[in-house]
């Protein structure tokens, strides 16, 4: 699963903006900002959302209780 803050946080890790997720899941840019604001939306449409981010090299972690996103670059100068 991905959290709304992890959808965020890998968003903002690639430079994407909610429509450039949308747009990569199938998605209107406001099924993302409603997810990312923790509105309730379909385990299928939180799936296409993830592998979208997934596809552009996102990686979700979880240790116990905490939750990030590692993406490819981030630390490039």
């Amino acid at each position: 699963m991905m959290t709304p803050s992890q959808c965020k946080m890998a968003r903002a890790g690639l430079g994407w903006s909610a429509a450039d997720l949308g747009a990569k899941a199938g998605l209107a840019r406001e099924t993302v900002t409603r997810y990312e604001s923790g509105s309730t939306i379909a385990p299928s449409t939180i799936k296409a959302m993830r592998g979208a981010l997934e596809a552009a090299g996102a990686d979700f972690l979880q240790i116990s209780d905490k939750v990030g996103v590692a993406v490819p670059g981030a630390f490039q100068q």
